[in-house]
């Protein structure tokens, strides 16, 4: 019973529905010309792109074997990325080509204002997935969304290079300051050397000059304490010459004599006898006479210098000539190129010739490939219009449906209420056997 009345009912929706056919038909006319109208009259929004990817490895080895700046490609297209994601480069770009972005502009609109609007809705950066993209698709893709009357394609092309250049100027003044960094650095390295070998040469110097004057003062310290012993020893000398003459002349012995000869002259004889006389002990100075003590005094009493006297006397004046000129440090006084005896800065000179000689032609640089450029694209992305006249017809139909099944529900709804309402507005009455009679029906039920 349920079945067969859910069937039922459900032929009566269909038929209700297929009765109302001109409703529904017309309502997906209307929708469907509507969608049309819009998909006709709608702005036509363009949509370009540009890929790029990673430079080769040859057209930053320049760069790289510098030993300045290490610029890896990935690097590269990192650095770019941010460039062209850059508030600050996008802008420009916009200050730079304003003869590009005329429709952008409003009435009453400053620069930044018009600026924001295309920053926010037209250009769109995308870079791949790492967790779904691996290592051999790095790339980064710029989208550009415009309309009819924008030339997007200069647009999104011009920004590309221009981004480009920018970060190819900010690495140049990057390596630029380096190089002038490392220049300086080593500049104070040298001078620091150039510095420390002042400090040596004069150390060196006062430690010779010192050494000279302890030496010269030694000497002349030793020199006069050798003129003054030998003073004292002529002195003494000339206490013993007179205590020597005086016992000469006491005993009469007047020219050089000895003991023996003295003992023989005593003797009378004239046997001759030829003696030798070998004596170990010396014999006193007075047997030499008092004619040759006192010519030896008198020579003594005429001294002015008793330096011939004493071969020390000549050597210490041989060095304390020497002395007086320090060969040494006249040679280094004499140094008129000292750079050449700094020590360690061969290397660093060879640096600064390296880095000043560094010739890296920047305009050149590729930090990235251009994988894809922006082309005119052959139709718009938007409006999309067989997709939205389709959706109008599946629209207007499913209104259409709609509306006929509300009408059935109201028709349906207003005829069981007149029904039920007639049926409490009719008196029921029951025949001898209990069975409902209707009025004006006299025959049971």
């Amino acid at each position: 019973m349920n079945a067969d009345a859910d069937e039922i009912d459900l032929f009566a929706l269909f038929q209700s529905i297929w009765q109302q056919k001109k409703l529904v038909i017309g309502c997906t006319v209307a929708v469907t010309l509507v969608g049309l109208a819009y998909a006709l009259l709608a702005p036509r929004v363009y949509e370009v792109s540009s890929v790029l990817r990673p430079a080769a490895l040859n057209e930053l080895d320049a760069l790289n074997r510098s030993e300045v700046y290490k610029l890896p490609p990935a690097d590269a297209l990192s650095k770019v990325g941010a460039a062209l994601e850059s508030y600050e480069t996008r802008l420009e770009f916009f200050r730079s080509h304003q003869d590009l972005f005329q429709a952008f502009k409003r009435p009453g609109q400053t620069l930044e204002q018009s600026f924001e609007d295309f920053n926010r809705d037209s250009i769109k950066l995308v870079q791949p997935d790492p967790k779904k993209d691996n290592a051999l698709s790095s790339y980064i893709k710029l989208e550009m969304q415009y309309p009819k009357d924008i030339n997007g394609v200069a647009i999104l092309n011009g920004f590309v290079e221009y981004a480009i250049d920018a970060e190819r100027d900010r690495i140049a003044a990057d390596l630029k300051v380096i190089v002038n960094n490392r220049l300086n650095e080593l500049k104070g390295k040298i001078a620091a050397a150039r510095s420390n070998y002042e400090t040596d040469k004069e150390s060196k110097i006062a430690a010779l000059l010192e050494s000279d004057n302890i030496r010269r003062a030694q000497l002349e310290d030793e020199l006069k304490a050798l003129r003054g012993q030998l003073k004292e020893q002529r002195k003494d000398r000339l206490a013993e010459l007179a205590e020597a003459i005086t016992i000469a002349k006491s005993m009469g012995i007047r020219t050089p004599t000895t003991p023996s000869s003295m003992s023989d002259a005593s003797r009378a004889g004239s046997t001759q006898v030829m003696r030798t006389e070998v004596n170990t002990q010396s014999i006193p100075l007075y047997f030499m006479g008092y004619e040759t003590l006192e010519a030896e005094r008198a020579a003594l009493q005429k001294r002015t210098s008793d330096d011939f006297t004493e071969k020390r006397i000549a050597e210490i004046g041989k060095e304390l000539q020497m002395l007086q000129v320090n060969r040494q440090v006249q040679e280094l006084n004499k140094r008129s190129n000292e750079d050449i005896f700094l020590k360690d800065v061969f290397p660093l000179r060879a640096e600064v010739a390296r880095l000043r000689n560094l010739n890296i032609d920047m305009d050149r640089l590729k930090l990235v490939t251009i994988d894809r450029k922006a082309l005119q694209p052959v139709s718009p992305i938007k409006p999309k219009r067989v997709l939205i006249v389709m959706l109008s017809l599946v629209l207007g139909l499913m209104l259409g449906v709609a509306i006929a099944l509300i009408r059935r529900l109201i028709h349906s709804y207003s005829n069981r209420a007149s029904h039920h309402n007639d049926l409490l507005a009719t008196p029921v009455l029951l025949d001898q056997s209990g069975n409902i009679r209707g009025k004006g029906n006299d025959r049971p039920q």
